[in-house]
């Protein structure tokens, strides 16, 4: 058991990698940004979509890929406006523009998923041996991303955009034009989601249209476990924990589908336990320390009246 276990690592860790790209671009909106954005399930599609289409088309992968980055970047775009200019409320933004990519990425793909096996892919056929060679490259690609990330944050328009989610009114106060930064994140946010999706289409060798299907909920278990987990005082700290996040919460799913009752149609409802877990755990973990110091209190108060 623990061989098959130790077998899977590399798989799980190489998903929580990839998929840690869609986490950023949800740790943008959703933490940076406070906006409820949903866009997050139709971009990804529209990012694995893009490029199998251009791969198959006999387009080189890392440009298709790049292509996804940037349908990503407008898809992201679009919802921003809505709720800038269109003065749409937040989530019903992400909502019809969901709603609308769902369309959009079936014209794109022609039909409802489009193989990409026996094809060249920026992912190159490797053996067992090989596997953890891969694994680090990846992992390299990732916190290289991560890190341009981290410098875009900490310029006059990145610190602009942070100080847009913590006080809109403040900000506009001294000038800055709150809807172009929103729709600036938004547009981001959605790149990176395009993005991974890319990755993870030429990762499995194929793309479709149902791939997107809940990454919203999977990316904010990646930010809140990985905050939970390795907390988030900097950007690069709130960066890399939710990269280790997205990490951790790809090998508890490997380890919960090995349970023997458990089959891999049962993702969906793990990953729905993981967030709630995740959710609930901090704020009774709190609970529970107020209520015990409070009872600490009341003893040493009990204790010097009786003196």
């Amino acid at each position: 058991m623990f061989g098959a276990l130790w077998s899977s690592m590399p798989g799980a860790v190489e998903l929580g990698l990839l998929y840690a790209l869609m986490a950023l671009g949800v740790y943008i909106t959703f933490r940076i940004l406070d906006f409820p954005d949903l866009t997050v399930d139709g971009s990804f599609t529209t990012g694995g979509a893009i490029a199998a289409v251009l791969i198959t088309a006999g387009y080189h992968p890392w440009l298709a890929t790049a292509a996804a980055f940037a349908g990503g970047l407008a898809a992201g775009a679009l919802t921003g406006l809505l709720h800038a200019k269109g003065k749409i409320n937040g989530l019903l933004s992400g909502i019809l523009m969901m709603i609308a990519l769902y369309s959009i990425n079936l014209r794109i793909l022609g039909r409802p998923n489009v193989s990409l096996l026996g094809m060249d892919t920026i992912f190159p056929r490797v053996g067992k041996d090989e596997k953890w060679l891969l694994l680090l490259v990846i992992a390299v690609v990732i916190l290289i991303i991560k890190l341009l990330l981290d410098a875009f944050l900490k310029t006059d328009l990145g610190l602009a955009l942070r100080a847009t989610g913590d006080n809109a009114k403040m900000i506009a106060s001294f000038g800055a034009n709150t809807d172009t930064t929103k729709i600036i994140g938004v547009s981001l946010s959605n790149g990176l989601v395009a993005l991974s999706g890319a990755f993870i289409a030429q990762q499995g060798g194929f793309a479709d249209i149902s791939m997107g299907i809940g990454m919203i909920v999977i990316g904010l278990a990646s930010v809140i476990i990985g905050e939970a987990i390795f907390g988030a005082k900097t950007v690069f700290r709130a960066t890399l924990a939710v990269v280790l996040g997205s990490i951790v919460y790809r090998i508890v799913v490997a380890l919960a589908l090995r349970v023997e009752w458990l089959e891999s149609s049962d993702v969906k409802l793990i990953t729905a336990i993981i967030v709630i877990i995740a959710l609930v755990l901090p704020t009774a973990s709190r609970a529970w320390s107020v209520r015990k110091t409070a009872r600490k209190r009341s003893r040493e108060l009990a204790g010097s009246e009786g003196r």
